[in-house]
């Protein structure tokens, strides 16, 4: 068995996994200024409350093996990306604060409620800032980041980084349309709407970008016979998204955040195509950058212990706290 596809499918597992569970309520945050009535925003708060921190434990697991099972890549990574990192972090940061303090507070609820909106905005577009840094390529020299402080900052970073915050935004929307009722669910089907029409548009321009963006993505597109698969994930895409605005359309309260991860999975494996089998994009691939043999079984018994311990409890609170929100429940 090659334990570096094993590793480089449990980091992919924990990538996904923080986007689409932790994306919608940074989601749902960045959609606070839509909804101006306090009993609305108490119900958005309260339809995460119960999952919001424990979704983060994707992104912990994620990031802890990334640096044990891939430390070269780490090591050129970080460094080309400290910054829209940091910034993440410090979003955050700001999001959980907030999400407690709001409650507490009667004086600075407002200023709470913007920290709690601005917080996941920042982190929001932070990230798809990093992962655009990251498919654009670093500089390297040997196996060293030989990079500037602000080439991470280019019009493709932005572009994937609008794009992440559009993304989680119908995410946000549709986990609404999922728990809600009234007045609220009617503005999320709206909401949903928009930002679908506008994920569809950034997965278009992020797509046409990335194939022109390295010769190498070109070819892993569009090469003969790899177009025969490749070309699928459009396919895919496209019926998707014909299935999320009939499902808005015919007001299905379920169907438009399950496609609504789907088109999210969609993306990721054509990230994939895009990347694969390269930790830094045409630089190094997952094999240079692999821990020693030794080093990936000691951590691949530790994984298998906590990785089904995470998934269960994850489930079980997601089953627990099923259903719509009550508006007169309380989050204490």
């Amino acid at each position: 068995m090659d334990l570096t596809i094993v590793w480089i499918g449990l980091i992919g597992i924990a990538i996904l996994a923080y986007v689409i569970l932790d994306g919608f309520d940074l989601g749902l945050a960045i959609l606070f200024p839509f909804f101006r009535k306090r009993q609305d925003r108490d119900v958005m708060m309260n339809s995460v409350a119960p999952v919001w921190d424990g979704n983060e434990t994707w992104l912990i697991l994620g990031g802890g093996a990334l640096f044990a099972a891939f430390p070269l890549a780490y090591a050129i990574l970080m460094p080309a990306v400290y910054a829209p990192v940091t910034a993440m972090l410090l979003g955050l940061i700001f999001r959980g604060v907030a999400f407690e303090y709001r409650w507490r507070t009667e004086r600075l609820r407002v200023f709470w409620e913007t920290a709690f909106t601005g917080g996941s905005f920042v982190a929001a577009l932070a990230q798809g800032i990093t992962l655009g840094a990251i498919l654009q390529g670093v500089d390297i020299d040997g196996r060293e980041y030989s990079g500037g402080w602000w080439d991470w900052l280019t019009p493709f970073s932005l572009l994937t980084g609008l794009s992440v915050v559009v993304g989680y935004s119908l995410l946000g929307a549709c986990w609404l349309i999922m728990k809600t009722r009234g007045n609220l669910q009617d503005k999320a089907f709206r909401l949903a709407r928009g930002y679908g029409i506008g994920m569809l548009l950034c997965i278009f321009a992020v797509s046409l970008a990335t194939v022109f963006l390295e010769e190498s993505y070109y070819h892993r597109w569009f090469d003969f016979p790899a177009i025969l698969l490749t070309s699928q994930i459009p396919l895919l895409t496209a019926i998707a998204a014909f299935a999320l605005f009939w499902a808005l359309r015919k007001r299905r309260d379920y169907a438009p955040f399950l496609i609504a991860l789907a088109l999210f999975g969609l993306t990721f494996a054509g990230l994939m195509v895009s990347i694969f089998p390269y930790m830094v994009p045409n630089r190094i691939t997952i094999w240079d950058a692999a821990a020693p043999h030794s080093s990936q079984v000691f951590m691949l018994v530790g994984a298998a212990v906590l990785l089904p311990i995470i998934i269960a409890y994850t489930t079980y609170s997601y089953w627990v706290f099923r259903g719509k929100v009550d508006p007169d429940a309380g989050y204490h």
